[in-house]
């Protein structure tokens, strides 16, 4: 069963145009519009693990943030094609497994 947090995230970021980005309150207040507050710390502890997977961007001031490292307000929004973040776990490069 997928994550509410993680399920609200995706559905918010899904309408918008790329690069655009929705803040971890607006998660939260999808996931519960009168006790959103109390919800803050999850959004952010699925929206670092995102990150690591590479699955979503954290921004601090418009720009991709490292997962580990951030501090403070941040947005959060899908990577675009081609793009390099700070933080991603990057699975390794398969052996070449050619024969000679």
């Amino acid at each position: 069963m997928s994550d509410p947090i993680e399920t609200a995230i995706f559905a918010l970021l899904a309408p918008l145009a790329p690069g655009k980005s929705i803040s971890a309150e607006e998660v939260a207040r999808s996931a519960d519009p009168d006790g959103w507050h109390r919800w803050l710390s999850r959004v952010r502890t699925v929206s670092v693990g995102l990150a690591r997977e590479g699955r979503l961007v954290i921004t601090r001031h418009g720009k991709p943030a490292d997962p580990n490292k951030f501090k403070g307000v941040y947005r959060l929004r899908l990577p675009l094609a081609g793009e390099v973040l700070p933080g991603v776990l990057v699975p390794p490069a398969p052996e070449d497994t050619e024969a000679s």
